[in-house]
């Protein structure tokens, strides 16, 4: 079947709204989902090669670059990623002299982080990563804002959905 016939099956089946139970792989919103991100991640690891880091390091060094100091908590927050996944992540950044942690001085308890000098002119060579993903993808600027928009949309309403589920 060529992927013609695919898409046309598959508009077919979502026209009769054979898809809301649908157990088929390809009808599954979070299967569309992961692919995406897999397939956006794929685009972004050659980029991310050249600067020596991973798509998560990427990540946490672009909340930095923005917010500046940053207790582990807030980036944990910032990223919807646990604790337990964010501390492995800032190891291999200060390994590779790209952060620095540090207990605040007013709350023992809390983690600051910050970009060292190295870190911080990574962020010129990373600069370009995000035009040339954009032109990579085939999309154009506005179709990616709205994109974007419903995506933080689903995220909201999918937050909702699991917290009543709870």
């Amino acid at each position: 079947m060529t992927s013609q016939d695919e898409r046309e099956e598959r508009e077919e089946r979502e026209e009769s709204g054979a898809a809301a139970g649908s157990l088929r792989l390809d009808d599954q919103l979070c299967f569309a989902l992961y692919a995406a991100q897999r397939a956006v991640t794929a685009a972004y690891r050659p980029l991310l090669d050249d600067l020596g880091l991973t798509y998560p390091q990427y990540l946490v060094l672009l909340v930095l670059w923005e917010r500046g100091e940053t207790s582990v908590k807030e980036l944990a927050g910032a990223l919807r990623l646990d604790y337990g996944t964010v501390s492995p992540l800032l190891k291999r950044l200060e390994a590779a002299g790209l952060v620095r942690r540090e207990r605040a001085a007013d709350d023992e308890r809390s983690v600051l982080v910050t970009c060292t000098g190295r870190g911080e002119r990574l962020k010129e060579r990373a600069a370009r990563v995000p035009g040339v993903v954009l032109t990579s993808s085939g999309l154009e600027a506005q179709e990616v804002v709205r994109l974007r928009e419903e995506l933080w949309r689903l995220t909201e309403r999918a937050d909702g959905a699991a917290a009543d589920l709870r």
